[in-house]
């Protein structure tokens, strides 16, 4: 049961940081999407997961 809800926290907190970061760089049109790719990517890899996501991104688009 702990380890549910250590999982669920771990995801919510990804889903609020990337929130947190389109609403911050929407002006400038820096829009990472939240979808069920990059949730579990930031859950998993945390802060080096965001900063990847952000320089595919980048080179992407």
């Amino acid at each position: 049961m702990k380890t549910i809800f250590k999982i669920l926290k771990k995801i919510l907190l990804a889903f609020f940081i990337l929130y947190g970061y389109n609403i911050l760089l929407l002006p400038i049109s820096s829009v990472v999407p939240i979808n069920f790719i990059t949730v579990p990517v930031i859950s998993i890899l945390g802060f080096p997961g965001l900063l990847s996501l952000i320089l595919i991104n980048m080179i992407v688009y």
